[in-house]
């Protein structure tokens, strides 16, 4: 930082005001889990399956996109949507 900026009392501060303790981090994640849990608790079968179906094509296709050097984003969503159609599918063909 320049003298002059010192000099006029323009620096940052030195702490964060939006830091977050580790405790607060733990009770923002805990809220979340237990917010989708709740959110899924009322879903038939077929949006389970097409949820779980998701969930699982996302996280492989974000990791097919990074190990073949493509985007993990793209391949979280062509996962994620090919996952949720699977998912839907095979549930509508074992009732």
């Amino acid at each position: 930082m320049s003298s002059f900026a010192k000099s006029r009392g323009l620096e940052r501060p030195q702490s964060s005001t939006l830091r977050i303790s580790f405790n607060g981090r733990k009770a923002c994640f805990l809220a979340l889990c237990l917010t989708a849990l709740a959110g899924c608790a009322n879903m038939t079968p077929t949006q389970q399956s097409a949820l779980s179906g998701g969930a699982i094509g996302a996280a492989g296709g974000a990791v097919m996109g990074a190990v073949v050097g493509g985007s993990p984003a793209v391949g979280a969503a062509v996962g994620g949507a090919a996952g949720a159609a699977a998912g839907a599918l095979l549930s509508q063909n074992r009732q």
